[in-house]
């Protein structure tokens, strides 16, 4: 396994990062209502991700009923005793219990989530503490004092972001320095061979302010496991199975013919197309570590296997050409006159 500095802090992470979305079976209030794992099989794959060598963890309050997935986790860390091999990542921004402070990101609700994910997860500190989404009725400069506070107090150990427009992710970076805050080390975003916008904005800024991207999504909903074929419905009980309006925005032609390169590339270099797949975005400068959303030991096991390969450049290139995507204005401007943007 692999590990990378996450942006320009010392924190070393696992360039594969287990999701914890799928950890606990919630009701049928929740999205993930029969498309996660019982407790007893996510204690299973974390102890088999950590003994391949993976160390960091991504969960939020928010996943599951009432912070099941922290619960999960929290109940692993206190049988397992292996709590010090972890870098656990978490997140806060959604509604969380009724009322107008239920949600959102400020003062009066962070300092309350903070203490909640800490009493579910059964841990004195989080190493990274990540806003799940950036909260328009709240100044950005109240997120961050309250987030500083917290890193003052030991609770939290670094800071990241998620979801975050580009404009506001870099107000928020100057806003630090200029008050001497602590900073985002990190931004989770939505990255795969399909859904590549993050690289108009996102991918420059962070590769010259020194965050690394976590990635989410990067087999696009299972879009891209070699699970879904053109022109047939999903399999039945699959995730776009029960998303069909994800699946809807999938099927497109670009699509259809991304996954077939990727099918090809797999089975030239005789491994799967899940492998490949999180493996462009291992080989990605920007990206520090991809998030593995897994809900049996068999897909982990496919997941892990990335961690091993390396992709030539030649099949990153033929990846990056048929997964080309539209850069609008002004960067098609941008890079028909310079070559780049």
């Amino acid at each position: 396994m692999e590990y990378r500095q996450l942006g320009s802090s010392g924190l070393k992470v696992s360039t594969l990062c287990l999701g914890a979305m799928t950890f606990g079976e919630p009701d049928e209030k929740s999205m993930m209502h029969n498309l996660a794992a019982d407790q007893a099989t996510s204690f299973k794959m974390i102890d088999r991700a950590l003994d391949a060598g993976v160390n960091f963890i991504d969960t939020a309050d928010i996943y599951g009923n009432d912070g099941l997935s922290e619960r999960v986790l929290g109940n692993w860390f206190e049988q397992s005793k292996r709590r010090d091999r972890v870098v656990l990542a978490t997140k806060f921004r959604f509604k969380m219990w009724d009322g107008p402070n239920g949600s959102g990101a400020s003062r009066v609700h962070i300092v309350r989530t903070v203490e909640d994910s800490l009493r579910r997860l059964k841990t004195d500190r989080i190493e990274l503490y990540q806003i799940h989404m950036q909260d328009l009725d709240t100044p950005e400069e109240e997120t961050l004092r309250a987030l500083d506070d917290l890193v003052r107090a030991g609770k939290v150990l670094y800071l990241g972001c998620s979801n975050y427009a580009a404009y506001r992710l870099t107000d928020s970076l100057w806003l630090s320095k200029s008050l001497g805050l602590e900073r985002f080390v990190s931004l989770q975003a939505q990255y795969s061979l399909v859904v590549r916008e993050l690289e108009r904005e996102h991918v420059p800024l962070c590769e010259k302010f020194g965050l690394g991207i976590l990635t989410w999504s990067p087999l696009a909903s299972g879009f891209l496991s070699g699970k879904y074929k053109k022109d047939a419905p999903p399999p039945a009980g699959s995730r776009l199975d029960k998303l069909k309006d994800w699946f809807k925005g999938f099927d497109t032609p670009r699509n259809w013919k991304t996954l077939a390169a990727l099918e090809a590339t797999a089975k030239e270099l005789g491994t799967t197309t899940t492998a490949v797949a999180l493996r462009w975005l291992i080989q990605k400068p920007a990206v520090t570590s991809v998030i593995m959303g897994v809900r049996t030991l068999q897909q982990l096991d496919d997941n892990l296997k990335a961690g091993e390969l390396v992709l030539p450049a030649e099949v990153i290139k033929r990846l990056d050409e048929v997964s080309a995507f539209e850069l609008g204005y002004p960067y098609d401007f941008m890079k028909r006159i310079q070559g780049r943007w």
